[in-house]
C-alpha cells in the first residue's frame, strides 16, 4: 500500500491500494445508483465504519478486562445463563409471509 500526501488537501491523503474486484464493483455500483457521491466517498465511509467498529471492540475489551479484574473471569455457565435470560425477554417481530409459496394463513377458531 502506498500513501501519498497531497499538500493541497490538508485533511486528506491520496491512497493507492489493491482491493478485491467484487468490492470495487460494489463501490462503483453504489456511485452509479446514487448511493455514494464518489468512489472515494464510498471508500472513506467504509474505512470510517471499520475504524468505529475497531474502537467499539477495543472499548468492549477494556470494559471486560476491568470487569474481570474486579469480579473474576466470566464463566461459560454465566454466559449461558445471560443468554437464557436475554432470550426470555426477547420480542420476536416477524412480517407475515405473502406471495407464492407462503404458508396459508390460519384462522382463529370461532372466527369466520
Amino acid at each position: 500500500m502506498v500513501v501519498r500526501y497531497d499538500t493541497r488537501m490538508t485533511s486528506r491523503a491520496r491512497l493507492s491500494a489493491t482491493v478485491e474486484a467484487e468490492l470495487l464493483a460494489a463501490g462503483r455500483a453504489a456511485v452509479a445508483e446514487g448511493r455514494a457521491e464518489s468512489l472515494s466517498a464510498w471508500v472513506n465511509n467504509a474505512l470510517r465504519r471499520q475504524a468505529d467498529h475497531d474502537r467499539r471492540m477495543q472499548a468492549l475489551d477494556d470494559f471486560l478486562a476491568a470487569y474481570e479484574a474486579e469480579h473474576g473471569e466470566i464463566t461459560d455457565d454465566e454466559i449461558r445463563e445471560a443468554e437464557r435470560r436475554s432470550r426470555g425477554r426477547a420480542v420476536v417481530v416477524r412480517t407475515p409471509p405473502t406471495g407464492k409459496g407462503a404458508p396459508p394463513q390460519r384462522r382463529k377458531r370461532g372466527v369466520a
